[in-house]
């Protein structure tokens, strides 16, 4: 096949050259580059606030955004002999009789668009469209919310991923959301005089920020729980009417990512153990008694980097734990020889992968596991883009491996329903799953999807419920959903002053 990549002259990116390389290992691709001016990218008044950004922030100076020289496009032909196939990043291509996708942000064309739609604070939606269809979608994501540059590059990115999965027949869709979607056109870039404010803003932004963190041990988790007494949230889909408890902690320390365990008659619930002098988490665990939690979390396991999201199971008489390990670049399965700790490693299920939150559930005959992965590959040594809005899919014969990558990975592209957020469950003959709705920021709110198909062709689900902080859940976050011994277990953020930790943790 004969493609034509139709890019802007006047501002080459190193995305650009990204996508060329990944288009140009595509088997049975003859890779052609249209590189004509095209008008109509960012004024220089964002390049300057990227600047600005790029200091204040610390940011890579070497980052998908970065403009390179013309020069690096050499490798690829410039000529046009009649492709059959233009992928259009400036939305100016109209040829008769030749196939076009046209790279949408909800429904502009060009990085202007993109980035005006970041400044504007909204969720791009971003469409491979050919003669108005959608032939793939992805709702984009960052964790960087309010830092222009960092979001950019973050959703470059996973544009790119959007468009080589199409390339490879992988059509992607987004869920609808319980909850009306965003109306209208597209924000017009702001002008340079309201770049300019936003710049101030950003550096004021930061000192406060630096101010705060002097002041707080941020971000600051907390785990919540109560007894289900038959009804849990999937039941519910609302907060329960008596609330929520509170697993207490120091201050010096946050506990999240809970998940309970019911193993011989004892009720376990292992958290994310994050010590803030530390700036890393190990895993902890607690007993629960009928009142609730018997003492406080334990050390369990504790390795050089750090680790969270301790998914644990019971299978063939013994207790196993995939714990997040991405900063080590793997998924790595643990065994329990003296519960609940002495756990010892059994396999890496998954190496050279940046992969949060890995949930494994045995359906149709088969282990799958879940998780969001950082870039479009899928290795570590050239990650990109967001952390939680790239959903990848393996499965196995058994859940010691061996993992096999699903074809059309990511089989999602949502910021709002990608990640996972905790064990999935069986309601009769429905596989339900909580997501991660990171929209306004990471963990923000959490998401009940149904899951409606799951082989080797692909996945779909079916957002059902939206929950949200409330005077029921405190807090600026939602995060995880996990139940097991007739208790329910979730987290969220809050903060905890850094002199309150010396005076021996009292709130």
């Amino acid at each position: 096949m004969r493609v034509s990549l139709r890019l802007d002259s006047q501002c080459v990116r190193a995305f650009h050259v990204m996508l060329l390389q990944r288009l140009a290992s595509l088997p049975d691709v003859t890779l052609f580059v249209d590189a004509r001016p095209a008008g109509g990218g960012i004024p220089r008044s964002a390049a300057a606030l990227f600047q600005l950004e790029t200091a204040i922030h610390g940011l890579p100076r070497d980052g998908l955004a970065r403009q390179v020289p013309l020069l690096e496009l050499a490798p690829y032909r410039t000529e046009q002999l009649s492709p059959d196939l233009v992928l259009d990043l400036c939305g100016d291509v109209r040829l008769e009789g030749t196939r076009v996708w046209r790279v949408t942000y909800d429904g502009a064309s060009g990085e202007a668009a993109l980035l005006a739609l970041i400044l504007n604070g909204q969720t791009p939606l971003a469409r491979i469209e050919e003669n108005g269809v959608a032939i793939a979608a992805g709702r984009l994501g960052t964790e960087y919310g309010g830092v222009a540059l960092a979001s950019f590059q973050d959703m470059l990115a996973r544009t790119a991923s959007l468009i080589v999965a199409a390339m490879t027949n992988a059509a992607k869709t987004v869920p609808v959301l319980p909850e009306p979607a965003q109306a209208g056109a597209p924000p017009p870039m702001p002008s340079a005089a309201k770049l300019g404010v936003r710049a101030g803003k950003a550096l004021a932004r930061r000192i406060v920020q630096k101010i705060y963190h002097l002041c707080y041990n941020a971000p600051h988790w907390k785990v919540g729980w109560r007894e289900t007494k038959g009804r849990d949230l999937f039941d519910l889909r609302a907060h329960p009417a008596s609330g929520w408890n509170v697993l207490p902690d120091d201050g010096s320390r946050f506990y999240a990512d809970p998940f309970p365990i019911l193993h011989q008659g004892q009720l376990t619930l292992f958290v994310e153990d994050y010590i803030h002098r530390l700036g890393k988490a190990i895993i902890s665990a607690v007993p629960f008694g009928p009142a609730g939690p018997l003492g406080r979390p334990e050390p369990v396991l504790e390795l050089p980097y750090h680790l969270s999201y301790p998914f644990v199971f019971e299978r063939d008489g013994e207790v196993w734990m995939v714990p997040e390990s991405c900063a080590n670049g793997t998924i790595d399965l643990y065994r329990a020889t003296a519960f609940p700790g002495g756990w010892v490693k059994e396999a890496t299920l998954l190496s050279d992968v940046v992969a949060s939150d890995a949930t494994l559930v045995e359906h149709g005959g088969a282990w799958w596991m879940f998780a969001t992965v950082r870039d479009g590959e899928g290795t570590i040594r050239d990650g990109a883009g967001a952390f939680s809005d790239a959903l990848h899919l393996w499965s196995a014969p058994d859940f010691r491996g061996p993992w096999t990558p699903h074809p059309n990975n990511p089989v999602l592209i949502d910021i709002a329903s990608a990640r996972p957020a905790g064990r999935m469950v069986k309601r009769g003959d429905q596989l339900l799953r909580p997501v991660q709705d990171c929209r306004r920021s990471y963990g923000a709110a959490l998401g009940i999807a149904r899951i409606s198909h799951l082989d080797l062709i692909g996945m779909e689900q079916v957002v059902e419920t939206i929950l949200n902080p409330g005077a029921l859940w405190g807090g600026r976050k939602l995060h995880t959903l996990n139940e097991a011994g007739g208790f329910e277990f979730i987290d969220g953020s809050a903060i905890a002053p850094r002199w309150k930790q010396r005076g021996g943790g009292r709130y």
